[in-house]
């Protein structure tokens, strides 16, 4: 888990799922040649920039997921989770994104709906405010400037 330290405005938790930790060389023709590290930092780039701080984490462990979503409801203003193929098969995060009562934004690189049937659903949408697909990696940046324009 790394973080980091802006202004005060609080902390944005950045959740990527399973097979996140492989962007950068894992089809590249879908996902791009861009890093998760190289992600998490314009992420964190961005939300320095909009004052808040940042808590990032990558897990192919879906409970791992979740005991950092039940953690920020104390110590986060707002999520941001690119929950992977995790999008697809999980109430348990749908769930703990709902009980823990934060704004959360799902984040997709590729554009989920023309790639195959089994990715057009997603458990999380329902529950988070908003819902970004196909930016690529400026998905997050999206995600962050939304979380900037709606907290406070």
């Amino acid at each position: 888990m790394t973080s980091s330290t802006a202004a005060d405005r609080g902390t944005l938790l950045i959740l990527n799922g399973p097979n996140l930790n492989l962007l950068g060389t894992r089809e590249p023709e879908i996902y791009g040649s861009t890093s998760l590290s190289d992600v998490e930092r314009l992420a964190t780039a961005a939300a320095a920039a909009a004052g808040f701080n940042t808590t990032c984490l990558q897990s192919n462990h879906e409970g791992v997921l979740l005991d950092a979503i039940h953690a920020a409801r104390g110590t986060a203003v707002g999520i941001i989770i690119n929950a992977g193929a995790y999008t697809h098969t999980s109430v348990a995060l749908a769930d703990a994104i709902a009980g823990v009562e934060l704004p959360a934004v799902e984040v997709h690189i590729s554009n989920v709906h023309q790639r195959e049937e089994f990715r057009h659903h997603s458990f999380l949408s329902a529950v988070c405010q908003s819902v970004i697909v196909g930016a690529g990696i400026y998905g997050y940046e999206l995600a962050v400037s939304y979380l900037d324009k709606t907290l406070d």
